[in-house]
């Protein structure tokens, strides 16, 4: 299970990397494999606002229907067009072209409550 060091992560598993005051979110390598083969990917429009760890879009596959929370509450600045003719890049690549939504930091606080890659490896071993 890839689980890379340098993102943090929430225990709704999504990960998330910062860049400024911009962090960029998608899911886990672990919750794709738990969702299996994803054919559709809902996801707020640009100029959105999120709220942290409240449901801001959902990802559907062939088993299942699952929220995407954001992990940080801001404004929707990019949103990745490509899922929405190839969702199943979240499964080939979810660290990479797999990614979902950038959003624009209101309190780089909220960062605090993030896992780190050891602890969100803990705590999916506990499940």
């Amino acid at each position: 299970m890839n689980i890379p060091s340098n993102l943090k992560y929430t225990r709704e598993h999504e990960w998330v990397k910062l860049d400024g005051e911009v962090v960029t979110i998608g899911i886990t390598d672990y919750a794709q494999g738990e969702l299996g083969d994803v054919v559709f990917i809902e996801l707020p429009s640009e100029g959105s606002a999120t709220d942290k760890m409240k449901p801001c879009g959902s990802i559907e596959a062939v088993k299942t229907v699952s929220d995407v929370f954001s992990p940080v509450t801001g404004e929707v600045i990019e949103v990745n067009s490509k899922l929405e003719t190839n969702p199943q890049a979240v499964n080939q690549d979810p660290y990479g072209e797999g990614w979902m939504l950038k959003i624009k930091l209101v309190n780089a606080g909220e960062l605090e409550d993030l896992l780190s890659a050891n602890a969100y490896r803990e705590m999916i071993e506990a499940e």
